[in-house]
This record gives C-alpha cells, sequence and structure tokens, in this order.
C-alpha cells in the first residue's frame, strides 16, 4: 500500500470528522466560483446599465472571499492537525520516518482540498443559474437566466483554491518535524493556567466598549473626537472594540464564572461546578477563540445589515426627492392617458439668494402653483401667505449643516419665511432642491426669466422603463423616479446579493470555527465524562451540561457582535437619516437562526462523542 492509498484510507475513515469541513470549503469555493462566473456573465452586462460597475464589485467581493477563505482554511487545519498529532506519534513511534509521515499528511490535505474543489465547482455550475436569477431579482431585472460555463472563472478558482490548499499542505508536511515525540503525545494533555480575575482588566475592557460605542453614535458635525482625529476614528474604533472584546471574555467572562462558582446554590446544583470549572480552565484560549467570533459576527451583521438597510430604504429615497413620477422642462408630451394618476404644468423663475457667506440659487413658484403641487402630493393644507411673506423649501436640509432661510430679498422688499418645508415640492433633478413660494402678484412682478415645466405621476412607476426612456430621448432637463429607481435597486441589489453571500460564507466559517473548538475539547473531555458515567450521573445531567458548555460559546459572541453590530448600524442610520430599524431587525433574526443550527449540529455532535466515550468503556 502507497502513501497515497494509505491517505484515502484515512480520509474515508474520518470523513465524518472531516465532513463540516468539506461542507464549509465546498461552500465557499462555491460561492466563489459563482461570484467569478458572475464576473463575466453576459446577462448582466447584457441587461444591466450598471453592468461594469457590478461586475467590478464582483471581483473585488471575489478577492475578499479568496483572503477570507485562506484564512479559514489555515485556521481550521490546525485544529485537525491538533486532532491528527497523537495519530502522527505512533507513526513515528512504529519507525515511519518523517519524510514519509510530512508525505502522508501533505497527500491527505491535497485529496480533501482537491475533492473540495470538485464538488464546490460542480455545485456552483449547476445553482449558477438560481443564484443569477436571485441576483436578477433583486436588481429589479425582467430577465431569464441560463446556465453559464466561464473557461475563465474555472481557471481562476483552480488557480486559487489549488494554491490553498498547497500552502496548508506543505503546513501539514512540516508539522513533523516542529515538534518532538513527546510532545506530539501529550498535545491534548496540553492546557493552561486557571486565570483569575483583575478587576483592573475588568474595568478597562468596559471602559474601551463603552468609549468605542460613544465615538461611533456621536454626530460627525458635531463631535470635537471625529474632527480631531479626522480619519483615523473608525479605525480608533474599531481597535477599541476588538480590546474591550477581548478584555471582555478574557477578564469579565472569568469574573462572572468565579462569582457563580463561589455561590452555593448554583455551584452544588447539578454539574454547574464542573461546567464553570472547565469554562475557566480554557478560558484564555477561548477569549481568543470568541474575539474572533465576535469581530466576523459584528462585521457580517454591520456590513450586510447596511445593504439591507439601505435596499430597503431605496424606494422611499428616491420618492423623497421624486415626488413627481416624471418631470421636464417644455411642452407637453404624449403620454397613454390609462396610466396617468396626475399631471400639472406650471411656470417657474430663478432668483439667486446671498447667504451667510455664499449665494444660493432658487426656483421661485407662486402661490397658486404651490397649491396645486401640494393638492396632487396630498400635503396638509397650509394657511395662505400674508402680505410681506414667502414659503421657503430646501429638500436637502440638515440642520447639521444646512442654513434655514429666513427671509429673502425681492424686488429691494425683504419678505419674512412664513414656513419652512424640507421636503421636495418638485422632482429636484429638474428644478433643484430650492424653492421660494410667492404671492402670485409679486411673481408676475418679478423681473427673470420664465421657464415651462411639466409634472407627471402615472401608475405603476417602477415599471415604466419604456415611458421614461422615451420621454428622455424627446425632453429637456428631465428627471425620472423610474429610472433612479431602477438604477438604485440594480446596484444596491447587486449589493446585497454580495453582501449577503459573503455574510452567509463568514457565519459558515464562524460557526464551523466553533464547531471543531467544540469537538477539540469533546475529545479532551470524554474521558472525564465516561467517569462521570460510571459513578451514576444521569445522561440527562449530562447533556444540559454540555448544552450550558456548548451555549456559552456560542451566546456569548453573538450577544456582543449583535449589540456591536446595533450600535454601528445605529451610527449608519444617524448619519444617513434612514429608519433601519425593520431591516436590521430582520438580518439580525435571519443570521441568529442561522447561528443556531450550527449550535444543534454542535451540542448534538458533543453528545455524540461523549455517548461513545463511555458506552466503549
Amino acid at each position: 500500500m502507497t502513501l497515497f492509498d494509505l491517505a484515502v484510507k484515512n480520509i474515508r475513515r474520518n470523513m465524518k470528522s472531516y465532513s463540516l469541513y468539506i461542507g464549509s470549503t465546498v461552500f465557499s469555493i462555491l460561492i466563489y466560483f459563482t461570484f467569478a462566473t458572475l464576473k463575466y456573465s453576459n446577462d448582466i452586462s447584457g441587461a444591466a446599465a450598471t453592468s461594469k460597475q457590478i461586475q467590478g464589485v464582483m471581483g473585488a467581493a471575489a478577492f475578499v472571499l479568496m483572503i477570507f477563505v485562506a484564512i479559514f482554511i489555515l485556521y481550521s487545519n490546525s485544529f485537525f492537525m491538533k486532532k491528527r498529532k497523537k495519530e502522527v506519534a505512533l507513526y513515528s513511534l512504529l519507525g515511519v520516518r518523517k519524510r514519509s509521515i510530512g508525505c502522508l499528511l501533505f497527500f491527505e490535505n491535497m485529496v480533501i482540498g482537491l475533492l473540495s474543489l470538485i464538488i464546490g465547482v460542480v455545485l456552483g455550475f449547476l445553482l449558477s443559474r438560481a443564484l443569477l436569477s436571485i441576483l436578477l431579482k433583486l436588481m429589479g431585472l425582467d430577465v431569464v437566466a441560463g446556465f453559464t460555463f466561464s473557461t475563465g472563472a474555472l481557471i481562476n478558482t483552480v488557480i486559487v483554491f489549488f494554491i490553498i490548499f498547497l500552502v496548508t499542505s506543505l503546513m501539514g508536511y512540516r508539522v513533523i518535524y516542529r515538534f518532538k515525540l513527546i510532545d506530539l503525545f501529550h498535545a491534548e494533555k496540553k492546557g493552561e493556567e486557571v486565570p483569575k480575575a483583575r478587576i483592573v482588566t475588568v474595568f478597562l475592557g468596559v471602559l474601551a466598549l463603552a468609549a468605542a460605542y460613544v465615538i461611533a453614535l456621536q454626530d460627525l458635525m458635531d463631535s470635537q473626537v471625529w474632527q480631531a482625529l479626522g480619519l483615523a476614528t473608525p479605525i480608533i474604533i474599531i481597535a477599541l472594540t476588538v480590546i474591550g472584546s477581548y478584555l471582555l471574555f478574557h477578564s469579565v467572562l472569568v469574573y462572572v464564572l468565579s462569582a457563580l462558582k463561589r455561590n452555593p446554590r448554583w455551584a452544588w446544583k447539578g454539574l454547574h461546578m464542573m461546567t464553570a470549572s472547565q469554562l475557566l480552565y480554557r478560558i484564555r484560549g477561548n477569549a481568543k477563540t470568541l474575539t474572533i467570533i465576535t469581530v466576523l459576527s459584528a462585521t457580517t451583521i454591520t456590513s450586510g445589515g447596511a445593504v439591507f438597510g439601505v435596499y430597503y430604504n431605496a424606494e422611499k429615497n428616491v420618492e423623497m426627492y421624486m415626488p413627481y413620477t416624471f418631470m421636464w422642462e417644455g411642452d407637453q408630451q404624449t403620454i397613454d392617458p390609462a396610466i396617468i394618476e396626475s399631471e400639472v404644468s406650471f411656470n417657474s423663475k430663478m432668483i439667486r439668494v446671498p447667504l451667510a457667506s455664499y449665494e444660493m440659487e432658487y426656483a421661485v413658484i407662486d402661490e397658486s402653483t404651490y397649491q396645486t403641487l401640494a393638492k396632487n402630493l396630498e400635503w396638509p393644507e397650509v394657511q395662505k401667505l400674508q402680505k410681506g411673506e414667502v414659503f421657503a423649501i430646501d429638500a436637502y436640509f440638515d440642520e447639521r449643516w444646512s442654513d434655514k432661510l429666513e427671509s429673502v430679498n425681492i424686488n429691494d422688499t425683504d419678505y419674512k419665511v412664513a414656513k419652512f418645508f424640507d421636503q421636495a415640492l418638485f422632482n429636484v433633478g429638474t428644478l433643484g432642491a430650492n424653492a421660494i413660494v410667492v404671492p402670485d402678484q409679486l411673481y408676475e412682478e418679478m423681473d427673470s426669466d420664465e421657464k415651462l415645466l411639466q409634472a407627471v405621476n402615472v401608475i405603476d412607476y417602477k415599471k415604466q422603463r419604456e415611458v421614461s426612456d422615451k420621454l428622455a430621448a424627446s425632453t429637456e432637463n428631465f428627471s425620472s423616479a423610474t429610472a433612479d429607481y431602477n438604477s438604485s435597486i440594480e446596484s444596491l441589489g447587486a449589493l446585497l446579493f454580495i453582501g449577503s453571500f459573503l455574510g452567509l460564507v463568514f457565519l459558515v466559517a464562524t460557526g464551523s470555527i466553533i464547531f471543531f473548538k467544540m469537538m477539540t475539547e469533546a475529545e479532551e473531555d470524554k474521558a472525564k465524562y465516561a467517569i462521570l458515567h460510571k459513578i451514576g450521573v444521569s445522561n440527562k445531567d449530562m447533556k444540559r451540561t454540555i448544552r450550558g458548555q456548548v451555549g456559552v460559546i456560542f451566546i456569548a459572541p453573538l450577544l456582543l457582535g449583535l449589540l456591536h453590530g446595533g450600535v454601528a448600524l445605529t451610527a449608519v442610520s444617524n448619519l444617513l437619516m434612514m429608519d433601519f430599524l425593520v431591516p436590521v431587525v430582520i438580518w439580525m433574526v435571519a443570521y441568529t437562526l442561522i447561528y443556531a443550527i450550527y449550535y444543534i449540529a454542535t451540542v448534538y455532535n458533543f453528545n455524540k462523542i461523549i455517548r461513545r466515550s463511555y458506552s466503549e468503556g
């Protein structure tokens, strides 16, 4: 039997141990191959106006995925190597040369990698149509997706992942030369001293997170911290969050577990003492893992939630600045009367209004036009203008950096702004965001060039692309809510697709890392559980202990990750002035549900290892 045959035999024998690792790797390859395929997709390039930008983003996403998957595979490989060290030591004890053992590990890793690569590419090709359909649906494109096979995507994927697996295989080859025989035998028995809770470290951890949250939630325009630190502020926030998370797990968790152990009511109930002791014993190693999981979770929740939030609000944002479906300068155009909801023709003049240190151009309309436009948009009724009064409109007004118009000089006379509106009365793409409403007589007296404008609202404006294109070709100074909405959905839909699947890959990797960690600990703890079984501890109590022990490792980083993500998304929503509550809740619930599946799978397999240990004993 050759070393290669032995490697294949070992893989078959340990397939259950490798199944989740192979599954996670296959999923990562599948997504990478899909992104690479979509990058060259003719369906997107032929249907989307923003195809070049989308394909560029797909390429960037594939690169990010490549880096992340490489780190994930290297990290996961280290868990398997730790599990195999005793087996490697036995080979060495039986007289097998180190070079042969290294080749065996190399072959095993390469076979697993190539197997994952083949499965991932095949599934990527078979699922490419479904994934492309999802992308086109998110982008609002009415195109039927077909099967596409890109030779370039195949070559790209094979080269990238072959290099990744080659590197991890060489690392496996080198492991035999880095350890002494006695170290390999006792690799699983090496533990760490039980850490002690330090009040200073606990305080620093809480302080770091509090500082990160306070800085993140401050208004960028008013915050002295943001003004002083500039572009370095986000880096400082991230650094404080990571440091605070690590100290929280390293010391705060130690403090809580130590306090629970000192509480007789809790400690002597069931196997609580054992659970707390085991978690305390490994807390330093777990602190690093929990910090990584927290950062990955927060990153996934923040990036995915932000994109989903903007996508969710796309329609509202378009309608905010485009209250009419179509608006243009000039004469009326022929539009099918069956689809018209309302239409209005009106005149407007332009004036320049001096502000604090600059001048701003304002559109001027008379009060009668204002009443007509406001009625079409179902604005609440406003009192009529009195002598010496005008209304002002600024659709882009933001009190953080905008000046509110208090008065305006027209024909050498000052007029007080009686009412100020911070929403668009007409499409800002045609007439701008700023307007002044004046009495009808004053409008007639103004010596300024006048232009004729048309504003039309139609039924189901999102699907009137053909009408929009026709009007765009035959009019001047044209703005279209239809075109703006479709453009936004195309770009944001692609970002949501990429963010969702990258987030899913991150989540799969996150769950896998915890799974590998807990399976390693299950192998180390099975002897202890076998003893507990022999002295009469019930299966129910042991299952409850396992659920609690695994639950801490899963729930702690999840809760902290959700908290980090919630703070970050609150800051983003405040900055963009959008309501992210509904999309963020949906995103977090979806993330938690998928995360819970990994928890259930981990508990099940942990119990399985423990049951096998005392059944064999």
